[in-house]
């Protein structure tokens, strides 16, 4: 093939310099997936024009039979994996094998630690193993022309991975790509018909498309005569009991680009019904680095009675189970379906009410039956799926089932009590499911609000997450019990309070009242001097030890909510709080006395500022609380 004049030799972008380097340190240790990491881009190859031919049937180019070849040359010490599918431009060329194209990028290098397994684990979720060629080849060249374009508009790729490449042009009659290898020189071991053949069974026996190499005489020598070593069959059409665990991990590794196994699967056929269709539906074992980025795309891979049509179909599963990946092959959709069509499809809300069944199924059976798998889940996920009460009210009491958070009941700030375990433990006279929200697992264990609680021995869920007030207001209730704040509206104290404390409550409701009588006038002057910053003032059932605390009305926003709205720019109504005072606590009960009028203001002001830091608020005036304190320091000791 002659070479173009416009020869060109350009840098690689910095970032695929430093990600070159650490593909080949970080999986030199397992250096045979560099073959299913380049199958694999062979296979969304082929899909990809199977997918474009629907509105172009010319690309196929009388060519209609796909198919990846491998074959080796021992002379010149060479690999090639050629595949027929949709092949790349010269500037496709450039953006796919020269940059790296994806958003988060510079996250998705931070987080690389130069621990092999860890970097292994993110590298193959950020989807670059074209890369890993490099583990065994001094030199790659790709060669490559797009389905449709003429064969003088071929391309050669060529590079060292030194941090340089060359592009050029050259003629290439067949469409699609071949990717030459030329191998170090103690890599030697693949250059072998078994070797090759046996990781091609290992990893991609399972893919839906012939991968093919020469037959060979008695003597190794290659025959012009092609066979195919994989099943090419689509592995989901097959009976579960005739696929093993393994082929289930590969196909996984294969749809998803992630180097490790996924934590678990589930597999089904429905037939016979409305809407007929197979999935294969995996749970990852870990998060992906850029779960959390709004453009990130995430769904699963469609086929039409098994032709591919579309990758990353997110209206099959809601954005709270965006970590699933899958397949789901149907009958109910037609073959030229595009993404604009399946957004009014018919055949769509069935088989995702059905794809989101599957996979609540699956997550109800881990965490009855391995808990501590679902714990990994959770660990990774769990802040996801806590977005789906809000978002999937069709199943949100399924879903409030699979919900885990920390408590009272535990001393740990792992989330491992669900509203089950919370309701069999419930007080014979407990009505409520009570909670508390913080921006952190210390503050929301601290909390003042907590002590009635703690008291009484009534358990109380620490929601620490910055989601968790939002999963608390599009949840109210569970298995009929409502979810209450502790930090809100009046605690019902004949339900909080133990047998004994109970029988003693005519007593304290004559004590409450002499306090009530006791603290009015000091109510009143308080109310005065925060009038500008709480709502009301009132004596507190609910403080045992602490001052002071600040309480919401029942249907006010929390403050973690007032917070993370104006964290997202969303317009907030601020609404004042309540000052409760504990009667019972000496430094109260000193304000009642004589206390010049200055100082009580100063009093007034440290101990509302404490309430509002308490709940983790932010001081409006830090300085002038530096002051205050500082002024009644220098008072005690004059």
């Amino acid at each position: 093939m002659p070479i173009d004049a416009h020869q060109e030799k350009l840098n690689f972008q910095a970032e695929v310099k430093q990600l070159l380097d650490i593909v080949v340190h970080s999986l030199y240790s397992n250096k045979e997936i560099f073959l299913r990491e380049l199958i694999s881009n062979a296979s969304d190859a082929t899909d990809k024009l199977r997918f474009e031919s629907l509105s172009d049937p010319a690309l196929y180019e009388s060519d209609s039979n796909l198919a990846i070849r491998i074959h080796f040359d021992k002379d010149a010490r060479t690999i090639t994996i050629s595949d027929n599918g949709i092949g790349m431009s010269c500037d496709e060329v450039v953006e796919n094998l020269g940059t790296i194209a994806k958003s988060g990028t510079r996250e998705f290098l931070a987080r690389l630690t130069g621990d092999q397994k860890k970097d292994a684990h993110l590298i193959g979720q950020f989807g670059v193993g074209f890369y890993s060629a490099f583990i065994v080849a001094d030199k790659v060249t790709v060669l490559t022309r797009r389905a449709g374009l003429s064969a003088e508009h071929g391309v050669r790729w060529e590079s060292r991975g030194d941090g340089e490449y060359t592009v050029a042009n050259v003629e290439k009659p067949a469409r699609g790509t071949d990717v030459i290898l030329h191998l170090k020189e103690d890599e030697q071991e693949f250059l072998d018909s078994w070797r090759l053949r046996n990781i091609v069974t290992k990893y991609s026996d399972h893919l839906n498309l012939p991968i093919l190499m020469p037959k060979y005489t008695d003597d190794k020598k290659p025959t012009e005569e092609w066979e195919t070593i994989n099943r090419a069959t689509a592995l989901w059409a097959l009976p579960k009991n005739a696929i093993t665990p393994e082929q289930y991990k590969e196909f996984y590794k294969h749809i998803s680009h992630d180097f490790e196994d996924p934590l678990t699967w589930t597999h089904h056929r429905i037939e016979g019904g409305n809407i007929e269709y197979t999935s294969i539906l995996y749970l990852p074992a870990h998060a992906p680095f850029d779960l959390w980025q709004h453009e990130k795309h995430h769904g699963l891979k469609l086929y039409v009675q098994r032709v591919f049509i579309l990758d990353q179909v997110e209206q099959f599963m809601p954005n709270y189970l965006r970590f699933v990946r899958g397949v789901i092959d149907t009958t109910a959709l037609p073959l030229n379906v595009s993404r604009e069509i399946l957004q009014d499809h018919p055949a769509i809300p069935k088989l995702r009410s059905a794809l989101i069944r599957h996979v609540l199924d699956l997550l109800d059976r881990i965490a009855q039956d391995e808990p501590e798998k679902y714990a990994t889940f959770w660990k990774e996920f769990g802040n996801v799926l806590k977005e789906g009460p809000a978002e999937d009210f069709a199943n949100r009491e399924r879903i409030g089932k699979l919900l885990r958070f920390a408590s009272t009941h535990a001393d740990t700030a792992e989330q491992t009590v669900s509203f089950e375990d919370y309701v069999k433990r419930m007080k014979p006279n407990q009505k409520k499911i009570y909670y508390i929200t913080a921006d952190n697992f210390n503050a929301a264990k601290a909390s003042p609000h907590l002590e009635i609680f703690r008291k009484n021995n009534i358990e109380v869920l620490l929601l620490a997450d910055r989601i968790d007030e939002w999963v608390v207001s599009h949840l109210p209730e569970f298995d009929g019990k409502p979810l209450q704040s502790v930090a809100k509206g009046d605690l019902p104290l004949d339900e909080i309070v133990t047998e004994e404390a109970a029988s003693k409550r005519p007593e304290e409701e004559k004590k409450e009242e002499m306090q009530q009588q006791e603290f009015d006038a000091l109510i009143k002057k308080i109310k005065t001097l925060l009038d500008d910053k709480v709502k009301d003032v009132r004596l507190s059932h609910r403080l045992t030890t602490s001052p002071v605390c600040l309480v919401r009305d029942q249907n006010a926003l929390g403050p973690q909510m007032e917070r993370l709205l104006k964290a997202v720019g969303q317009p907030v109504t601020e609404t004042k709080p309540i000052l409760e005072l504990n009667p019972d606590h000496l430094l109260v009960r000193r304000l009642r006395e004589d206390v010049a009028e200055g100082q009580l203001n100063e009093w007034i002001h440290i101990l509302y500022e404490e309430a509002l830091l308490a709940e983790g608020g932010a001081l409006p005036d830090p300085a002038a609380f530096v002051q205050r304190i500082n002024k009644l320091w220098m008072e005690i000791f004059k």
